[in-house]
């Protein structure tokens, strides 16, 4: 019996080191110390507390789980691991806090997320809603910029009425390509 009390305690503390991983990933990504979300948040989540959830010494609670995310501004699932600890194509750095995805092409395409917000056309509107879409796939709410894979600027050339060849360059005419 003391056994079966040690592995699952030993589970859940794996669990919330993870869950931990995912809330210092998020706010990193977000360009936040901790002072930042105390401040940001008027004192709702302290420094410390919040330092403690992120190297997984306490459990958060669902409900202060989900004013977080409302904090971060993202979907609450996405403060939580994966079961299968699946991240696709994403590299996961805990301890730098970053998630990117890895290049399936030697010319990636980065689209500027801040400059969409400006255009106010009925492709932005279709695009926003499909980037929107990629960023909570992947759990990447850094809301600056959006490197895209191969298979997505596909779609991304559909959306914009055009080939598959040609959506770089469409994208350059809306000014959304970042160049690296």
């Amino acid at each position: 019996m003391k056994h079966e009390l040690d592995t699952a305690d030993a589970a859940d503390l794996s669990y919330a080191v993870k869950v931990g991983g995912r809330l210092r990933a998020i706010r990193k990504q977000k360009r936040l110390s901790l002072q930042d979300v105390e401040a940001g948040s008027d004192q709702e989540f302290k420094a410390s507390v919040l330092g403690a959830y992120e190297r997984g010494e306490r459990a958060i609670s669902v409900p202060r789980l989900q004013r977080l995310a409302r904090f971060y501004s993202v979907p609450v699932d996405q403060l939580l691991p994966r079961d299968d600890d699946d991240h696709g194509d994403a590299v996961i750095d805990l301890e730098q806090g970053t998630i990117s995805s890895r290049s399936v092409d030697e010319h990636p395409v980065t689209i500027d997320l801040h400059r969409l917000t400006d255009l106010r056309t009925t492709e932005a509107e279709l695009l926003s809603r499909y980037l929107g879409m990629i960023q909570v796939q992947r759990g990447d709410f850094n809301g600056r910029m959006l490197t895209i894979r191969r298979d997505d600027l596909r779609a991304i050339a559909c959306l914009l009425d055009t080939v598959p060849d040609g959506a770089r360059s469409k994208l350059d005419e809306l000014g959304l390509r970042l160049v690296q």
